[in-house]
């Protein structure tokens, strides 16, 4: 899995403390809140863009994209029975996109509950052909930018309009285009029928983007919320992007949180080496794809046993053995795992 953490957890620090920070504790990306950059994202010029990407990239971490795109302004509504607001909430949403690949990312997730909430006197589907309406007018820019727009849905607690995941999926289809994808929310998928893997797997072709966190409102582990069966499922569904931690009760401190929630989601992750490296690697550099190369150029032998694939690669380095040389007439001796992990981990960082 690839972790995240969401900026305004830090309210108060300055961008390079955060990116150091939270680099630190082995978080491969961070996620912006445009709120935390200037009172509008097109106040922020492309000069400090430029300087909060290279802090970022200085540090070790991947600008991800923007969150909370819409809070804290004024005169934007997605749903908006005025034509005109409408056309202005598209043109800014268009602007967010040049923001997030100015900054390295391409995830736009579009929450803002309260600029979406469905006009007096209309119904559910009104406000649905206004939205379908707002984000036309995004499309453009997506394109020109590769910045994928995530919709959001989120519990009745926040909002009336985009509930579900059903919700925003019906929304997609009706847009049609390949960069609108589905974000998906631990806390909001309590208002779903059914349990967070089955929505995870029925909407897996379209989820682009995960955020961790509790219906509590605080991080992962800090909660009733098992993460163990919802990584299970992101693994299982192939899914590759990111689990950013997500939290709205930002007790006891930031450092907490951020420490505290990556340590329970890698113990929650179905493999302690799944998926794709923290620090956003090709797939293809994957730690799966360096112990394939290292067994075959190290001529390891291992003993397989019946699991599943990943579990069985780890299994395979946890009991690894290994000669000095294919000549060697020395017996063959066990090498302890770190010996193993060190030589992957050197050859990974050569790949």
């Amino acid at each position: 899995m690839r972790y995240a953490i969401c900026n305004e957890t830090f309210e108060g620090w300055e961008h390079p403390r955060v990116c150091d920070f939270v680099a630190s504790l082995g978080y491969g990306g961070l996620e912006i809140a445009p709120f935390t950059l200037a009172p509008l994202i097109t106040d922020a010029s492309a000069g400090e863009r430029q300087k909060l990407r290279f802090a970022a990239e200085h540090a070790g971490v991947n600008i991800l994209g923007l969150h909370w795109l819409l809070a804290k302004t004024t005169g934007f509504h997605l749903t908006s029975s005025d034509g005109a607001i409408r056309k202005k909430t598209g043109d800014y949403l268009g602007e967010l996109a040049r923001a997030a690949a100015d900054l390295g990312g391409d995830i736009l997730v579009l929450g803002s509950p309260a600029q979406r909430k469905i006009p007096h006197g209309c119904t559910y589907a009104q406000a649905e052909d206004f939205a379908v309406q707002c984000l036309e007018g995004v499309l453009p820019v997506l394109d020109e930018t590769g910045v994928k727009l995530c919709l959001e849905p989120l519990t009745s607690k926040e909002t009336d309009f985009m509930i579900t995941a059903a919700d925003a999926v019906r929304i997609i289809d009706r847009l049609g285009h390949p960069n609108v994808k589905l974000h998906l929310d631990a806390k909001a998928m309590a208002a779903e029928a059914e349990p967070r893997p089955a929505v995870i797997a029925a909407n897996a072709k379209l989820t682009y983007h995960f955020h961790a966190n509790d219906e509590n409102l605080r991080g992962p582990g800090f909660g009733d919320v098992d993460f163990k069966p919802i990584l299970r499922a992101l693994h299982e569904t192939g899914y590759t992007g990111w689990v950013s931690v997500e939290v709205f009760d930002y007790s006891p401190d930031p450092e907490t949180i951020a420490r505290e929630s990556i340590r329970y989601l890698k113990e929650c992750a179905p493999v302690p080496l799944a998926g794709r490296a923290s620090d956003g690697r090709d797939p293809e550099k994957s730690v799966y794809k360096v112990m394939e190369k290292t067994i075959r150029d190290r001529r390891l032998r291992v003993r397989l046993t019946e699991q599943s694939d990943q579990e069985r690669w780890y299994a395979t380095f946890m009991n690894v053995s290994w000669s000095r040389s294919r000549r060697s007439s020395s017996r063959r001796r066990p090498q302890p795992f770190s010996t193993v992990l060190r030589a992957i981990c050197s050859r990974g960082s050569r790949s």
